[in-house]
């Protein structure tokens, strides 16, 4: 198995960062975990995506209003996934630790194992970001091509005009693909995953079942084969649109850096954890605060990935604190003031990725 081994005798920016990080919530008195602002965000996201899908269900309405409530409950949907289910999985919810594991279960309500993603979230693309051969975020190969390291396909030309289509089919991927993938070869990625005990297994199989029920079995009684697919994928389209392009935006955008591992290789890196995340992270449109409340604070993603356990509504406040601590290391703060121009430039960094690899031959001349 592959493995990355970080030089954390060189950690001084990470020790002064967390130190002001901490002192920043003592002398305040606040807790690192959730409050009003995310308990409340939780009744109005669930709310409103119970309310949606009810009035689909339920209310004698036209099949071009189903189509538009399926569209704004693939957002909700999304919103939730963002702000509720990625705190409570990354213990930031709330101090107590089975509310955290209940309201993690967002993530099954939603059809996806929550199991599997703790691993292949918090502790692989955490610890390892933006590494080619661990980092389970970036291996899309070869349907896309997301760093240097990774083979090139003749298909790459053109993904940069591919990716929407493939970005709005990635939650039904992740349900009834990636999900199964995991539980059967027992593998995330090239990561051995946990070990499943029986209520692990007995909780995968009733989230798959329910899925079905719910959002298939159920829509199709009500509005019929064809009708029942419409409204399915304009839900999924919106949902994998929202997450994979709020999830990339944090990552693959020009600045920021990569890593390549090869399959049992061990590789030492000079860089520290913390410094190899503030590498290999970027923030967008931090002014923007709807996009901050809707995205759960994803856009904040270098608080994010250095302080994972701290809740995302403290996130703004604490990004003073890290700016102010790149500055004083000489480390870059990779950010985009909009959406749109990290948008733009991941669609740029795709582009670039997808053209072939110039090849550099070497020739070495024999002395006579």
């Amino acid at each position: 198995m592959a493995k990355i081994v970080f030089n954390n005798k060189n950690n001084a920016f990470y020790l002064s960062l967390k130190a002001s990080v901490d002192a920043y919530f003592n002398e305040n008195k606040i807790k690192k975990t959730g409050d009003w602002r995310l308990y409340s965000k939780t009744i109005i996201l669930w709310g409103s995506a119970i309310a949606v899908f009810l009035s689909i269900m339920l209310l004698n309405i036209s099949g071009i209003s189903a189509l538009l409530l399926c569209a704004l409950f693939g957002c909700l949907a999304a919103g939730i996934g963002f702000s509720v289910m990625h705190d409570a999985n990354h213990g930031s919810y709330s101090s107590n630790t089975k509310l955290n594991d209940f309201v993690g279960l967002s993530a099954n309500a939603l059809g996806a194992s929550s199991y599997f993603w703790k691993q292949k979230h918090n502790i692989i693309h955490h610890t390892y970001t933006n590494v080619d051969g661990i980092d389970d975020d970036i291996a899309k190969s070869p349907i896309i091509r997301q760093c240097e390291s990774q083979k090139w396909v003749p298909a790459h030309k053109i993904q940069h005009l591919y990716l929407t289509p493939i970005y709005a089919l990635s939650s039904i991927f992740w349900v009834f693909i990636m999900d199964f993938t995991k539980y059967f070869t027992r593998k995330i990625y090239t990561t051995e995953a946990w070990k499943l005990n029986s209520k692990n297994h007995i909780i995968f199989w009733v989230t798959k079942a329910y899925y079905i029920t719910v959002f298939i079995v159920l829509p199709i009684m009500v509005w019929g084969f064809w009708g029942w697919l419409a409204g399915y994928f304009i839900a999924n389209a919106a949902l994998g649109l929202t997450l994979s392009f709020v999830f990339q935006l944090a990552h693959v955008v020009e600045n920021t850096e990569f890593e390549s591992i090869a399959l049992d290789e061990t590789k030492h890196l000079e860089t520290a954890w913390a410094e190899h995340e503030i590498r290999t992270t970027a923030n967008f449109a931090m002014g923007n605060k709807f996009i901050s409340w809707f995205v759960g604070g994803l856009n904040y993603q270098i608080e994010h990935h250095l302080f994972p356990r701290v809740s995302h509504v403290h996130y703004p406040a604490i990004s003073k604190l890290v700016q102010q601590k790149c500055k004083e290391y000489n480390l870059p703060y990779n950010t985009y003031s909009t959406f749109t121009g990290a948008l733009a430039s991941h669609f740029r960094v795709m582009k670039g990725l997808g053209k072939k690899p110039v090849t550099v031959a070497v020739v070495v001349k024999i002395a006579a």
